[in-house]
């Protein structure tokens, strides 16, 4: 008689006490996955190896990759181990960002403070278009004052105005997302409420526009969502 099959288990790094994984973490429990929180802000230790896990997902928080913080330090040294292993990778806004650092590159602002905190045009390439089933959605939901380097050996996969890199992927099945595409709108709500500050700044876009763009672009968001982590789950069960 055959042994069961394990569910793949999937490490989540996430970066303040009430995050959550939101429509991602959402879409892989309903693939079969079975997530492994942390949160190594709070003392949470991350793994030596993947050899327990399928994949990692890294997910974004109000910190930058620059910040001389111990954990970040630890975050950002401690993506090799996927790289290592060559285990699916998934890094959101900050994930990105840690992504670019731990190859080598910049996580830059821009002098006059501009962000993307709202939804926002980006244009695939023809790689983003090749990467799952579902058309890549043209307008993205951003909250972020930095932005990264393309790491040497990426390839581009969207890109943007005011932040030229939006997506890409290194070797085989590392990605770095600068959007969310975790977003639901109760998190969207509570962002625009718990950081309402954020939004008077230079390219910000205002609360009501959030909730408009939502009820237009979201629709394609979640497809291409739902569509993209099913080729990333496939990886990550075969790992």
């Amino acid at each position: 008689m055959n042994a069961p099959l394990r569910a793949p288990r999937i490490l989540v790094v996430l970066h303040q006490e009430h995050s959550t994984p939101g429509r991602i973490g959402r879409l892989l429990e309903l693939g079969g996955c079975v997530l492994d929180i942390r949160r190594p802000r709070f003392g949470d230790p991350l793994p030596a190896t993947m050899a327990d896990h399928a994949g990692a997902v890294v997910f974004g928080g109000p910190m930058s990759a620059n910040d001389p913080d111990d954990y970040v330090k630890t975050e950002i040294d401690w993506i090799g181990v996927p790289l290592m292993e060559n285990k699916p990778f998934l890094g959101i806004c900050l994930g990105a960002q840690m992504l670019a650092r731990h190859l080598g590159h910049r996580v830059y602002r821009f002098d006059d403070e501009r962000a993307e905190i709202g939804y926002y045009p980006i244009r695939p390439t023809r790689e983003g278009k090749e990467v799952c089933a579902s058309p890549f959605p043209d307008h993205v939901y951003q909250w972020h004052r930095e932005g990264f380097e393309l790491p040497t050996g990426a390839t581009l996969l969207a890109s943007g105005d005011a932040f030229d890199v939006q997506a890409c992927r290194y070797g085989a099945n590392a990605y770095g997302l600068q959007f969310h595409p975790e977003v639901t709108y109760a998190m969207m709500c509570r962002w625009t409420v718990m950081a309402c500050e954020r939004m008077g700044g230079p390219g910000a876009k205002p609360a009501q526009e959030h909730r408009e763009g939502w009820w237009q672009h979201d629709p394609a968001v979640a497809r291409w969502t739902s569509e993209f982590l099913r080729a990333w789950r496939g990886v990550a069960a075969a790992a």
